[in-house]
């Protein structure tokens, strides 16, 4: 099982290039709201039209604007998960599901399976307007699933449930997708979604694809400011490069040491909040990449406290955070502190 998209299409105050190639997994496309997340699903089902490129899918060409080939949504049997879950609402849960089966003699036994497979055995004479948000998105993967699909999309598949909902659907999506085994795109601005469902990951940032890499690469090792910031990463600084291992970060006025060489490309650092370390006055005389720091602001978390660190002269603070328990000081704003920035954990970004 493979897709590949390689896709543009123009519009007057905005433009999708999006190119990618996966075989196997959940395929994660990580972006802001208006990046082009859901125009890239809606181009490859077929519902919109690419300006130029290819979509091919098992070998399948569902779109080639050369060979001007563009498959009908109905001819590419692709399976879409619209963030509203698109129900009939005059249409009672078993008819939703029957609507996607091909096979219309195994139909009874067909929707038979998903009813069960998705619990919703009680539910089926029920209409949409009286079932759960959670429900209803049973009901509409359910739906998907009858028609046996080549390819799963999701899209946002969570963004209409509260926390709490969330959370038991997620576990409940998680188990189905284990029976699926084919390809899945998962499509959201939530980077925690991302990582504890996908196994590949694909950045968009207006329109463009930025960075493809797997799960622990994006979080540990992210290569673009773009993909940094959506991974979740607060801390970013512009860079002068003064050796091949030693830079200074304009925005901290800091002079930082990193373990790769940094290259011409390199125009950013990043570390994460929780890599940094307060360390005591002994540990800095011995130690590289402490810095003497005065503590702009302190806010307050359920469970952690957010430290804003800003060195003398520097244009931007630096966002530090730990675990309540392990803020048991007396430090207030204003006083000085010092803090490590591992070299290991310092991460160099292009543009």
């Amino acid at each position: 099982m493979a897709l590949e998209v390689a896709i543009k299409k123009y519009y007057p105050d905005f433009s999708l290039d999006v190119n990618f190639y996966t075989e196997k997994g959940i395929l994660g496309v990580l972006g802001a709201s208006g990046c082009g997340k859901s125009m890239t699903l809606k181009c490859i089902a077929g519902i919109e039209t690419p300006d130029e490129g290819k979509i091919i899918l098992n070998g399948r060409v569902l779109f080639d604007s050369e060979k001007k080939i563009n498959l009908s949504p109905q001819k590419r049997n692709i399976g879409y998960l619209f963030q509203n879950y698109a129900l009939f609402p005059h249409m009672n849960v078993e008819e939703n599901i029957a609507v996607g089966i091909k096979i219309k003699e195994e139909q009874k036994e067909i929707i038979a399976k998903y009813l069960k497979i998705f619990h919703l055995e009680n539910l089926k004479k029920a209409y949409p307007k009286n079932l759960s948000g959670g429900q209803q998105q049973r009901v509409a993967l359910a739906r998907i699933f009858a028609s046996q699909p080549d390819i799963l999309m999701l899209d946002e598949p969570f963004s209409a449930l509260d926390d709490f909902l969330k959370w038991q659907v997620e576990l409940e999506l998680a188990k189905v997708l284990k029976l699926y085994g084919k390809n899945v795109l998962f499509v959201s601005h939530n980077r925690d979604e991302i990582y504890r469902f996908c196994d590949e990951i694909m950045v968009l940032s207006q329109g463009k694809t930025v960075s493809f890499s797997t799960k622990k690469d994006l979080f540990e090792k992210p290569n673009s400011i773009a993909a940094s910031k959506l991974s979740g990463c607060k801390n970013h600084s512009r860079i002068e490069k003064i050796d091949k291992y030693l830079c200074r970060a304009i925005d901290w006025n800091i002079d930082l040491t990193v373990t790769s060489e940094i290259s011409d490309k390199d125009r950013y650092i990043g570390i994460r909040a929780h890599e940094l370390m307060i360390v005591d006055d002994k540990e800095r005389k011995k130690d590289i990449n402490v810095e003497e720091v005065i503590i702009d602001e302190l806010v307050e978390n359920i469970f952690s406290i957010v430290i804003m660190l800003r060195k003398e002269n520097a244009k931007q603070a630096i966002r530090l955070e730990v675990s309540k328990e392990y803020w048991q000081n007396n430090k207030r704003i204003g006083d000085t502190i010092y803090v490590k920035l591992p070299q290991d954990k310092i991460f160099l970004l292009d543009k």
